[in-house]
């Protein structure tokens, strides 16, 4: 048990750690498919760093949306249709970036 004031063990930091780090690269790779449907949709052309970051910021607002209307059941974290929401909210951002023309940072 931690709470304030108490000590935590090498293997519990160890697992957090490993819990952190297994949701970090399953973000990256929902990112990567819902970034990688959004430009095949649209016919754009983008680097792989951009597309992860468009399906990570498609999956934040899909996110959020869910979650105001249908909130996850039983305490969970991600709701069953994560990856379709991630897809269409990755759609969204893609194509409100080209209706107000912006313009992505080369490098």
């Amino acid at each position: 048990m931690t709470g304030f004031g108490s000590v935590q063990s090498a293997s519990e930091l160890g697992i957090q750690n490993e819990e952190i780090m297994l949701h970090l690269i399953w973000y990256v790779i929902v990112g990567f498919l819902a970034g990688c449907v959004a430009k095949a949709l649209l016919h754009t052309h983008l680097s792989i760093t951009w597309t992860i970051v468009l399906g990570i910021v498609g999956s934040i607002i899909g996110g959020a949306v869910t979650h105001l209307f249908s909130p996850p059941t039983g305490g969970g974290r991600f709701h069953p249709a994560g990856l379709i929401v991630s897809i269409l909210g990755a759609v969204l951002v893609l194509y409100l970036w080209h209706k107000f023309r912006l313009q992505l940072p080369r490098g």
